[in-house]
C-alpha cells in the first residue's frame, strides 16, 4: 500500500502517518474476522440464560412433581406447570436482575469456569430467595417448597455447562484466529513483562502478542520466549502499517508521556485500539493495598499472594492432597520399585540438590530414571542440550534406563517428591524446580518465581512442559505466584491430569 508519511518535528526517526490515511483492507477484514464478540452479543448470552432458566425451572418441576424425590406429592396440593407461569416469567426477571448485580454480568471471556459457575449458582440462589420473600409478602404460599431447592441448583448445571460450551468453542475458534486479539506491546520492562506472563498464562483471554518493541537494545533485539522482539519504538508506524495488528498494549513509564501521545494518535489514525497500563502497574494488582486517610487514597505495597492465611491453606490442601493421593497410587508405587530394581543396578530413589523458596537448598526426591552415574556423564550429551536458558534437556537421553523411560514420559518419577511436600520443601502445585547451577544463570526479572515454593506440577507443565523455553516457564511461574488461589490450584490440577497421560512436552 502507498502511503503518505510525514516526520514527526519531535522525533524524526519516528514516522506518523497523515491524517485519515487506513489501514490495509486485508488487515482491517482479518480484524473483523477475528472478532466474535460483536455489540450484540451481551443481548444474545441473556436471551439464551433467559431460555435456560426456563428450562431449569421446567427441569425442577418435573423433578418435583413427576420423580417426587425425597417427598411424595399430594395429589390434592398437584399444581400444573401452566399455574406456575407467572412465578417462572417473574424468576426470570429476579435471576437475571441478581445476574447483574452480583457480577455475572457483563459477561468476562477470561473468568475461571470454576468461578463462572459459583457466581452464577450464589446469584441464582439469591433470586430465588427474594422471590420466595415477595412470595411470603404478597400471598401465600401455594408452590412447592422443593421446587425453590430444585431451582437454582437446575440453573447452577444448566448455565454452568453453557458457560463451559462457550469457552470450549471459543478454545476451538482460537485455532483458525477467529476470537483472537493480535496485540503489538510497546516496552518490554517490568510492566511488559508482566503482561506477557499474563497472555502466556491465560489463552483463554484471546489475545496473541505478535510481539514488542523497546528503545533498550538489550530488550529489543531479544526475543522473550515465543514472544518476538521486532526492534525499537522507532519501528511502531511501520509494523502498525503492515497490518495484522489489532490492538496496543503500551508499557512506558510516565516520563515518556509524549511518546505515548504520538504512538496513540498513530493508532487512531490507522482505527486501531490502543491501552495504555499505568506506570505504578508494575506493582501487579495482587502486590497493592489501598487504604484511606480521611478520604485520601494511600497506595501501598503487600507480599506476595502466597502468604499469612493463603500460605496455610495452600500447606493443609497439600497434606490432604499427598494424603490422598499417596494411598491411591502406593501399589503403582511398589510395581516401579520392583520394576527399577530388576531394570538396572543402582539406588531405586535418585536424590538432587535444588533451589527452592526464596533461595533454599533442599534435596529433591524421585525414582531413578537413568543409569547409576549419570550426572557425571552430562558433559558427555551436553552439546544436545535442547532447552533454552539454563535448562538443561533432551528427548532421546542415552541415559535413561528402559524404565525411566516410561517414568518419564509419564512424570511417575516424580511421585517420591510427596516426601518433600510433607517436609515443607516443596507444594504439589508450583514454580518448577531448578538446579543450584541454573539460578545462578538466572537474569534479575527471573529471581522473582523463588519467592513460592516449588510444585511437583505447576502452569509449566500444563501450558507444555518442556516444550517451553526457559522465558516462557519463568513467565507462567511468576504469574502464578503473583496470582494464586484455591481455584487456580484445582485447575492446574485437573489440567495436569490430561497433560501427564497425553505425555505432551515430557521428556
Amino acid at each position: 500500500m502507498s502511503t503518505v508519511n510525514r516526520i514527526n518535528l519531535a522525533n524524526p526517526a519516528l514516522k506518523v502517518p497523515e491524517t485519515g490515511t487506513k489501514a490495509h483492507p486485508d488487515s482491517m477484514l482479518a480484524r473483523l474476522a477475528r472478532r466474535v464478540d460483536p455489540a450484540w452479543w451481551k443481548y444474545l448470552l441473556v436471551l439464551s440464560d433467559a431460555l435456560l432458566i426456563l428450562a431449569a425451572f421446567a427441569s425442577a418441576y418435573y423433578v418435583r412433581y413427576q420423580l417426587q424425590w425425597f417427598r411424595a406429592v399430594d395429589p390434592a396440593n398437584q399444581l400444573s406447570l401452566w399455574s406456575y407461569t407467572p412465578f417462572a416469567v417473574v424468576l426470570v426477571i429476579f435471576i437475571l436482575l441478581s445476574f447483574r448485580f452480583s457480577g455475572v454480568y457483563p459477561y468476562r471471556f477470561g473468568r475461571n469456569l470454576v468461578e463462572e459457575t459459583y457466581a452464577i449458582g450464589t446469584a441464582a440462589t439469591l433470586g430465588v430467595v427474594i422471590l420466595i420473600v415477595f412470595n411470603l409478602a404478597w400471598s401465600q404460599l401455594l408452590y412447592s417448597r422443593l421446587i425453590f431447592l430444585y431451582t437454582p441448583l437446575a440453573i447452577t448445571v444448566l448455565l454452568g455447562t453453557s458457560r463451559c460450551v462457550i469457552m470450549l468453542g471459543r478454545k476451538h475458534l482460537r485455532r483458525y484466529e477467529i476470537g483472537v486479539l493480535r496485540v503489538l506491546l510497546v516496552g518490554a520492562g517490568d510492566i511488559g513483562r508482566m503482561v506477557m506472563r499474563t497472555v502466556a498464562a491465560r489463552p483463554d483471554l484471546g489475545y496473541q502478542l505478535v510481539g514488542f518493541v523497546d528503545d533498550n537494545p538489550a530488550k529489543g533485539n531479544n526475543d522473550i520466549g515465543r514472544f518476538k522482539a521486532l526492534g525499537p519504538v522507532d519501528n511502531f508506524a511501520e509494523i502498525i502499517e503492515k497490518g495484522g495488528v489489532d490492538s496496543v498494549i503500551i508499557c512506558l513509564p510516565w516520563q515518556s508521556h509524549r511518546t505515548i501521545q504520538r504512538l496513540m494518535r498513530i493508532c487512531e489514525q490507522y482505527h486501531i485500539r490502543a491501552q495504555i497500563v499505568p506506570d505504578f502497574f508494575q506493582l501487579t494488582k495482587n502486590q497493592l493495598h489501598v487504604e484511606e486517610l480521611n478520604g485520601i487514597p494511600l497506595i501501598s505495597t503487600r507480599e506476595v499472594s502466597i502468604q499469612g492465611w493463603n500460605l496455610i491453606v495452600k500447606r493443609i490442601v497439600d497434606f490432604v492432597l499427598v494424603a490422598i493421593l499417596g494411598l491411591l497410587l502406593l501399589p503403582l508405587m511398589v510395581l516401579i520399585i520392583i520394576a527399577i530394581r530388576l531394570d538396572s543396578p543402582g539406588p531405586i530413589i535418585y536424590s538432587q540438590t535444588r533451589v527452592g523458596k526464596n533461595g533454599k537448598l533442599f534435596q529433591c526426591h524421585k525414582f531413578r530414571s537413568m543409569i547409576n552415574g549419570a550426572h557425571d556423564l552430562r558433559h558427555t550429551v551436553a552439546a544436545l542440550n535442547e532447552a533454552s536458558g539454563p535448562l538443561f534437556k533432551m528427548r532421546d537421553d542415552p541415559r535413561q534406563t528402559r524404565v525411566g523411560r516410561i517414568l518419564r514420559r509419564f512424570s511417575l518419577d516424580e511421585l517420591p517428591q510427596f516426601y518433600n511436600v510433607l517436609c515443607g520443601e516443596m507444594s504439589v502445585i508450583g514454580p518448577r524446580p531448578n538446579l543450584p547451577q541454573e539460578v545462578e544463570r538466572y537474569q534479575e526479572w527471573h529471581k522473582k518465581r523463588l519467592s513460592a515454593n516449588p510444585g511437583m506440577t505447576g502452569l509449566w507443565q500444563v501450558s507444555g512442559r518442556s516444550d517451553l523455553t526457559f522465558d516462557e516457564m519463568v513467565l507462567l511461574d511468576i504469574y502464578y505466584v503473583e496470582n494464586w488461589s484455591v481455584g487456580m490450584d484445582w485447575g492446574i490440577l485437573l489440567r495436569s491430569i490430561p497433560a501427564v497421560l497425553q505425555a505432551r512436552g515430557a521428556y
